[in-house]
């Protein structure tokens, strides 16, 4: 009993410590704190119904209470320093410079249905909310990687990460996307964003190049990538390269009309930034061992499968 007792008081003390410390490192006043706290409570457990609820009117109903819910913690001062760590199926990524964070989740209809929610909150220096709603228009368009959009046009997806380059002095963000699509396949985003002299959020431009690809093809505004259901897909930056990697995908059943059966092949194509735009690599890695050549340590049998025995110490 005195266990539990110390341990609950050593969480709590724990808990304490690291509300104080999220104080005391921000501009966040201790009772606008409170107030997002509050807040946080509230957009948990409708975040919760939103995506657990077993019936799509009250996933919509729990939708609208979480949308104002947010609106009112984000205009409280300075709330762009609130994580919200506690509200779980929400994506929250923060730019890397701090300038912006996207706030991103998904209603889903049914299973042939999925819209994403969304908006940009802008770091300001008084603490007053900037904040540019995200309104999905992909239902709206049959070719959705073709296009510059903005907010009132966005093509809906659950961020995963971001990233930002530079080029003759302005930042482009790089954002990385999931939309849930339907029952049978999911599809992966990734176009650029970057702001207008305005200060108002632009998606896409003709950012990903096919210059050096030996068919060359005219420049992509964004790059979208449709796989089968629960397949492990690959499109995001790696630090270690400098480098997207993007799996190449080939259908099960050799039905290229088909991508709900689109799974990864092994190679991988890639995307570096030179000049402002990310140009295209068809295949990075390019090393191929020859038959018979896989690398294996102490092989257990030698060939044509006889047993492989120590070499027998002789004594001195």
């Amino acid at each position: 009993m005195r266990y539990k007792l110390s341990l609950l008081l050593l969480l709590s003390v724990m808990v304490l410590c690291r509300v104080s410390a999220q104080v005391n490192s921000s501009p966040i006043s201790a009772g606008a704190f409170k107030q997002l706290q509050s807040k946080e409570d509230t957009l948990k457990d409708f975040a919760f119904y939103l995506t657990t609820d077993s019936l799509p009117e009250e996933r919509m109903i729990a939708d609208s209470v979480f949308t104002r819910t947010l609106v009112r913690a984000l205009q409280i001062p300075f709330s762009f320093y609130y994580p919200f760590d506690s509200v779980l199926g929400v994506s929250k990524k923060y730019a890397p410079d701090s300038s912006f964070r996207i706030i991103t989740w998904n209603l889903q209809y049914n299973d042939y249905y999925n819209r994403q929610r969304g908006a940009i909150q802008v770091n300001s220096k008084d603490g007053k909310l900037k904040l540019f709603p995200l309104r999905d228009a992909s239902e709206f368009t049959d070719h959705p990687t073709d296009s510059v959009r903005t907010t009132k046009n966005w093509i809906g997806a659950l961020y995963y990460n971001i990233i930002k380059k530079e080029s003759q002095g302005k930042s482009y963000y790089t954002l990385f996307g999931l939309d849930p699509n339907n029952s049978k396949s999911t599809i992966k985003w990734m176009e650029v964003l970057h702001f207008s002299a305005k200060g108002e959020p632009i998606f896409g431009g003709p950012f990903f190049s096919y210059e050096r690809d030996s068919i060359p093809k005219k420049p992509q505004p964004r790059i979208s990538l449709e796989y089968k259901k629960n397949a492990r897909v690959l499109m995001d930056y790696v630090p270690d390269l400098d480098m997207i990697l993007v799996d190449h995908l080939i259908p099960e059943n050799d039905d290229a009309e088909s991508p709900w059966t689109f799974v990864p092949d092994g190679d991988q194509e890639g995307f570096k930034w030179e000049n402002g735009k990310w140009i295209h690599i068809n295949k990075v890695f390019t090393q191929k061992l020859q038959d018979g050549k896989a690398p294996r340590e102490l092989p257990l049998f030698d060939q044509p499968g006889q047993q492989k025995l120590p070499p027998v110490k002789k004594g001195n």
